[in-house]
């Protein structure tokens, strides 16, 4: 079997800017992380364990290479003493398991904190490559290529319309939910190549090293749940999360993630320190329009010009939904547009929908009150009660 991860730059920018975070900050937290496929494969992805346990072995060989840790210590945000410390890092394969239970595959990652959290996209990556190796690749490339010339047309369409006040720019977020490391790449570089005027970077850090790209990326959920169990009064784990993040980045990767406990409780921490220090916000859950009125009215009644902010939507997007955000947005602030498995997985296969999500800190559970029904996820009835009651979030 060949393996899916050739390379550990092969994974989201976030991953790096939280795994900096935690091990400044937090680097005691012990955490423990959990797979969950939320629809129903074509076949039970149990199947694969034996081909995820390889791929696990594999990943766990990996270290960083010199050319790496060089790209990586060229971003201006990324401290000499984290690449030192990724210059000695490799995964632990006692850290993480994959075993059977019935039907299901679970794959659980406990451990360090900053020993754990980087399993995430590698696992995303490889169940989905494993799975999508066993349908006809010949017939899914042909039907992407298809459906990639048809958004590059839709896009080129796009161009002819009256400019606005604000330019379009998306990304590719699609590294968790690709159909294989080899679309993506083709998928980045034909964006690249014909649509450079819209196409402005890459989460993965690979293919925004080997293609010149500016690699995108924040923060993601684990780093604001991981506050709810790190000694802080749970009312206040969001502003002791979004502070940590401020004095860490001073001004750099300043676009704040906003539907941990919904986006009412989000913004009822975000008050004008942090606007100003925060350049945008990021959606992810809930209606996006919706969302976006919101974060304007914040802004509004804050008395900061909206104009000076950036609004990145990330949410299950495709071509045509980001245009439709841009058209409604793109004239009151600046807009962009994180675009996933419909770019790196869109080749006439239903995509699985997987996660890989934080579920206990220092033995104590976290949750994410999704905008989103069906995207919140936690163990404990009793805890994520609790986290509703605190932050007035209906059931």
């Amino acid at each position: 079997m060949s393996p899916v991860i050739h390379s550990l730059l092969e994974t989201d920018l976030y991953k790096f800017t939280m795994w900096q975070t935690m091990l400044h900050r937090h680097p005691q937290t012990q955490a423990r992380y959990r797979f969950v496929c939320r629809n129903t494969p074509a076949f039970p992805l149990v199947e694969l364990l034996p081909e995820v346990n390889a791929a696990l072995d594999a990943l766990c060989a990996l270290r960083f290479q010199p050319d790496e840790l060089a790209y990586l210590q060229g971003l201006r945000f990324i401290k000499s003493d984290f690449v030192d410390f990724l210059r000695i890092f490799q995964f632990q394969r006692s850290f993480i398991t994959a075993r059977a239970n019935g039907d299901t595959l679970e794959i659980e990652a406990e451990g360090p904190q900053v020993h754990v959290m980087g399993f995430e996209i590698y696992v995303l990556a490889m169940v989905n490559e494993l799975y999508f190796r066993r349908f006809n690749q010949a017939e899914a490339l042909a039907a992407g290529r298809e459906r990639l010339a048809a958004k590059i047309a839709q896009l080129k369409a796009f161009g002819a319309e009256a400019p606005r006040r604000h330019p379009f720019e998306f990304f590719d977020f699609g590294v968790r939910r690709r159909f294989s490391g080899e679309w993506q790449r083709e998928v980045v570089s034909s964006l690249q190549r014909e649509v450079p005027e819209y196409f402005k970077g890459s989460s993965n850090v690979l293919l925004a090293r080997d293609l010149n790209l500016v690699p995108i990326g924040t923060m993601a959920h684990e780093y604001l749940q991981s506050y709810q169990a790190l000694g802080v009064r749970l009312r206040d784990h969001q502003k002791a999360a979004l502070e940590d993040w401020v004095q860490e980045y001073r001004g750099d990767l300043g676009v704040a993630l906003t539907d941990v406990v919904g986006m009412d409780a989000f913004l009822a921490d975000f008050d004008l320190y942090f606007a100003k220090l925060f350049d945008g916000l990021r959606h992810d859950s809930g209606d996006p329009t919706a969302w976006g009125e919101k974060a304007l009215a914040h802004y509004a009644k804050l008395r900061i010009d909206a104009h000076t902010k950036r609004l990145v939507f990330s949410d299950g997007l495709d071509i045509p939904r980001a245009l439709s955000l841009y058209r409604h947005f793109a004239e009151r602030t600046q807009c962009g547009f994180g675009i996933g498995t419909n770019l790196s997985n869109d080749v006439g296969l239903t995509p699985l929908n997987i996660v890989m999500k934080l579920t206990h800190c220092n033995g104590q559970p976290v949750a994410k009150l999704s905008d989103s029904p069906g995207k919140t996820l936690c163990e404990d009835e009793t805890f994520l009660a609790y986290l509703r009651q605190v932050f007035k979030v209906a059931t």
